[in-house]
């Protein structure tokens, strides 16, 4: 039952990840190209493409934290298990205990953060979007992070992929 539901949300959270992630870049590389043209043969700059890409990149890169989980392409090091094949396990444990620890870092400070946006009621500069919007990224993505830790955990637990 666990494993069918961990099934199901793992396929619904790979498509939605994916495709905002190629969405977001696809539409940053294209306002970036529409700058530099207009730069170079009008001899005109515009603002908006700039500052939409610091936030694409922004949004980007916490969503990459969740598929980096999924893949399993977190930062590690393993000379201590490759030298002690006794350590796997406990290492194991405090990474999986670590990026749960992140991940509700990531909730915690991110609700307090859109509930300060939400109270000043700030814009972005150029685009005029609501900050809160950009700020409620963090505690989504901790607690996406949070459903993929649990994926990477049970899949260690049973030896089995969720995705099978």
């Amino acid at each position: 039952m666990f494993r069918s539901v961990l099934r199901r949300l793992d396929k619904i959270l790979y498509f939605l990840e994916d495709w905002i992630l190629f969405l977001t870049v696809f539409t940053a590389m294209i306002a970036m190209f529409l700058n530099v043209t207009t730069r170079y043969l009008m001899t005109y700059t515009m603002t908006w493409p700039e500052e939409y890409v610091r936030q694409v990149i922004m949004v980007t890169t916490f969503i990459g934290i969740s598929v980096a989980v999924r893949n399993r392409a977190m930062i590690r090091i393993d000379a201590l298990p490759n030298l002690f094949p006794r350590l796997k396990k406990p290492l194991d444990f405090i990474n999986h205990a670590s990026i749960l620890a992140f991940s509700y870092f990531l909730i915690h400070v991110g609700l307090k953060l859109v509930g300060l946006q939400a109270m000043t009621g700030q814009v972005t500069t150029v685009l005029k979007i609501p900050t809160v919007i950009l700020y409620s990224v963090l505690p989504l993505m901790g607690s996406l992070m949070i459903l993929r830790q649990i994926q990477v955990i049970v899949e260690d637990l049973t030896g089995r992929k969720v995705a099978e």
